[in-house]
């Protein structure tokens, strides 16, 4: 039996409204049209193929930059590409993967916290999965893609729902067995692309999604 409570929705994680926020179809427009415009360069369609270059020089995160090895290319790159990285990503299919899950989990967990709580989750996302490949990658080249920021809407969402499970007193099973999911597929990918996940980004999103939810994104 189901304890009461005078706000249904409270401990409820199905979707409850029908399509994302506005401002997360910005956010996904934004990444759209960058990626757009590369693919087009890279085509020849428009510009240079070099566009996609350029743009990881001045947005992609660099742990060179980061660790003070290699000089910026601009005054303050080390602070901007902790947030720029997200906005990049390596084709069409890269960007459609992270942004139907930011569409998907974002949209329900802006219902429950609103605009600004989930702007701040996006935010610190995407800095602690730039500072997470920066402390413990050993990659000399570009970290780019909205993968941190994914990862920290997944721990938000996990973290609820083992509350929420706690709270009712049923069983947390299915929140450990998502988690060992994600580990699993992080695993499989980083053999698949032969190394070439940034899956320090992951973690660091996923730990400040974690963060989040414990702190002030609590339901």
């Amino acid at each position: 039996m189901q304890p009461r409570t005078n706000s249904p929705n409270r401990y409820h994680l199905s979707p409850q409204q029908i399509g994302a926020p506005v401002f997360l179809w910005w956010l996904v427009g934004v990444m759209a049209l960058i990626e757009i415009v590369l693919s087009a360069a890279d085509a020849g369609a428009i510009g240079s193929s070099e566009w996609r270059w350029i743009a990881f020089s001045y947005g992609a995160f660099w742990r060179p930059i980061f660790s003070g090895e290699m000089a910026s290319v601009f005054s303050g790159q080390v602070v901007t590409m902790l947030i720029s990285h997200a906005f990049l990503h390596g084709s069409l299919l890269h960007l459609a993967m992270n942004s139907a899950i930011l569409l998907a989990i974002g949209k329900s967990i802006a219902n429950r916290v609103g605009t600004r709580k989930t702007l701040m989750i996006l935010l610190f996302s995407a800095i602690g999965g730039g500072t997470a490949f920066g402390l413990i990658s050993t990659s000399n080249g570009p970290m780019i893609g909205a993968s941190g920021v994914v990862f920290g809407l997944i721990g938000v969402w996990q973290v609820w729902d083992f509350s929420i499970r706690r709270r009712r007193n049923l069983r947390v099973t299915p929140v450990l067995n998502s988690v060992f999911a994600l580990v699993f597929a992080n695993l499989l990918l980083f053999f698949v692309l032969s190394g070439g996940l940034a899956w320090e980004a992951h973690l660091g999103g996923w730990l400040v999604g974690i963060a989040s939810a414990a702190s002030f994104a609590r339901v």
